[in-house]
């Protein structure tokens, strides 16, 4: 080391020097190399912060080398003034610092050489990128182009030419939501409560599901009591446009990670290598409902990555990318994926599917709540109401006949807007009242291609072989007419019985359960007679639910007794004549009420399915076919009041 600094400092010593005099030379010299290192400023203000100003203008010896000590150590602390024989040691370790730094600053400038010609070769694009970026802030990003588009949209914004109908007409409180005052109450006490459930609504399109769920949410914010804030949101989506993405990289409800590789994530998180997750609706409906409409129709794996956030209440992300030890990270990205994203909300999924087709674990978490179909009669009151909204008049006959088309809440205001459109345009003064007329719905349902809901009427004249059915597909219940007629074999004892091929084999095995049964009531074989039974319409039948009404049909036709046409009767046949249980019983009522029938015929084990009275109908539960078949025929000289 002392070689080296004889080589830098070759005219600083000289041999005859005494030995004092070496020393006093060789602390200014490296007084001096200190100094050109780091820089004559650097030194006074390093000197000022160690309190070495006034040991660094001393002409004493030990107080230089102190000086010396603190400004190349940068120690504070070292306060004690060496002796004259520790001096030349002292020295000898300033020496090894400063050449310490020399050799540091050496490799650090042949590093950054070389970086800087790494840079240069390979980053030559990146580097303009970067200059172009700081081009364009230090320049507006505003141009004419993008302030001509900008008021474009703005005189856009100004401009409505109408109001959709279905917003206007939209029921804006729970006492406009017709014929579903029990599903109402019961999503009050489901969801206007200090601990709300998460719910699926069952029910057929149009009668106000979501409409109900979002105003019952307003009905709780005013109770002191709810856990809903007066912000909370009602955030909605159409379950069939969810689909999970095996990626994870786009996934709408639950949230995604935008990695650096794929576009989406910032672009100076891009370039730095962060991944930037993206909350998604899930978050959004934090503190408030989150309402799927559809539900089943979402994809199943879907529906089992939103359990876990039912239960753990937070969204989690996760990425290869992510590195935790990387100081980069900003806050709320490194808070998203160590504590997840917040996720506090009630579900609420809505769906026209059965119950069975949704996943059990979902189900199981949630209650259930069943919208009724509407009768005409409600379809008639939802009509008025909207009609009063449009501020328009309309015949005795146009409530009734809309409710001819439709069983849809939703569907019957939009053939009442329809039908005003017309009355409008056929309105030749501004200043006339309008008023629609039954040619006007019925234009609208010619020219919509549509034909009436229900075609099977009830009547008030006995029929002999035919009797009404009850059926139900979805949350819709249906009259089905199923006829009979019987010839007297040609050959005793070799009859047949034909029936629909297309009806469903279950419903065929009703047709020779009921065969079996017609021996037992009347004492006369069915194989002495042809048997045609047919379900008009070609109409399949899903189960054995017609099995009595078959019966009858076959018997009428067998015995020449008429059947009520005001009757409908449900429910299966045994072997050994007793009417069993069958399902859907309360859709199917529904169906019998649109049809006009006044009286249904149920098992008696369903009896407690159907409160006594509902919709108006005389609900007769019956054990045996013999109870059943003395309310269906008509007895002589007997008249349907």
């Amino acid at each position: 080391m002392r070689k080296f600094f004889n080589k830098i400092l070759p005219n600083k010593l000289k041999p005859q020097d005494t030995e004092e005099v070496q020393l006093k030379r060789r602390v200014a010299a490296l007084f001096g190399l200190y100094s050109n290192l780091i820089g004559t400023d650097k030194v006074v203000l390093k000197a000022g912060k160690l309190d070495a100003i006034q040991l660094l203008r001393s002409e004493y010896l030990p107080e230089r080398v102190l000086a010396l000590q603190k400004l190349v150590f940068e120690d504070p602390t070292v306060t004690k003034q060496p002796s004259h024989s520790q001096i030349p040691e002292i020295l000898d370790e300033v020496e090894e610092e400063i050449a310490d730094i020399i050799a540091r600053r050496a490799v650090e400038d042949k590093l950054e050489k070389k970086i800087a010609e790494k840079m240069d070769e390979r980053h030559q694009e990146y580097v303009r990128e970067i200059k172009m970026q700081v081009l364009k802030e230090e320049e507006s990003i505003e141009n004419p182009q993008t302030l001509k588009k900008y008021a474009m949209l703005e005189k856009l914004e100004q401009r409505n030419l109408t109001q959709s109908a279905m917003t206007m007409l939209r029921p804006a409180s729970l006492n406009e939501i017709i014929g579903q005052e029990r599903a109402v109450e019961a999503l009050k006490a489901k969801l206007a409560s200090p601990y709300p459930q998460h719910l699926i609504l069952y029910g057929p399109p149009g009668v106000g599901k979501t409409t109900a769920a979002r105003l019952v949410m307003e009905e709780a914010k005013k109770l002191k009591y709810s856990p809903f804030a007066n912000d909370a949101d009602f955030i909605e989506v159409d379950g069939t446009t969810l689909r999970w993405d095996p990626r994870d990289m786009t996934n709408p409800l639950l949230g995604s990670v935008h990695d650096p590789i794929y576009q989406g994530a910032r672009r100076d998180l891009a370039d730095t290598g962060i991944p930037e997750p993206k909350p998604g609706l899930a978050t959004d409906a934090h503190g408030g409902i989150l309402f799927i409409d559809e539900i089943g129709e979402m994809d199943p794996m879907l529906q089992n990555k939103l359990l876990k956030v039912l239960e753990d209440k937070r969204v989690f992300f996760d990425s290869a990318y992510y590195d935790p030890s990387d100081p980069n990270v900003p806050k709320y990205i490194k808070k998203l994926f160590e504590d997840g994203a917040p996720a506090d909300f009630i579900l609420i999924g809505a769906t026209t599917r059965e119950a069975h087709d949704l996943t059990p674990a979902i189900r199981s978490r949630c209650a259930e709540i069943y919208f009724e179909p509407l009768t005409p009669k409600h379809i008639e009151q939802i009509i008025y109401n909207a009609a009063s909204k449009l501020d328009v008049e309309i015949v005795p006959d146009v409530p009734r006949i809309i409710s001819e088309y439709t069983i849809e809440g939703r569907k019957a205001i939009n053939i009442l807007a329809d039908a005003y459109g017309l009355a409008l345009y056929r309105t030749k003064n501004e200043g006339d009242k309008v008023t629609i007329k039954a040619e006007d719905v019925y234009r609208v349902a010619q020219v919509s291609r549509m034909s009436p809901y229900v075609s099977k009427k009830a009547s008030n004249n006995g029929e002999i072989g035919k009797v009404f059915g009850l059926g139900v597909a979805g949350y819709l219940g249906s009259v089905l007419e199923i006829e009979a007629v019987a010839f007297t074999a040609q050959d005793k004892g070799k009859g047949h019985i034909r029936f629909n091929d297309t009806a469903g084999s279950m419903a065929k095995d009703s047709v020779f359960n009921a065969a079996a049964v017609v021996r037992k009531l009347t004492g006369q074989d069915v194989a002495d007679y042809d048997i045609h039974v047919n379900v008009i319409g070609g109409g399949r039948i899903d189960g054995p639910s017609a099995g009595t009404a078959i019966l009858a049909a076959i018997i009428s036709a067998i015995t020449s007794q008429p059947i009520r046409q005001d009757v409908a009767i449900t429910g299966e046949v045994s072997i050994q004549g007793k009417v069993k249980a069958v399902g859907g019983v309360f859709e199917k009522a529904y169906g019998a009420k649109q049809a006009g029938i006044s009286t249904i015929v149920i098992p008696k084990e369903n009896d407690k399915d159907i409160p006594q009275g509902h919709l108006g109908l005389n609900v007769c539960a019956v054990e045996t076919v013999d109870e059943a078949l003395a309310i269906l025929f008509l007895k002589p000289s007997t008249a349907i009041a």
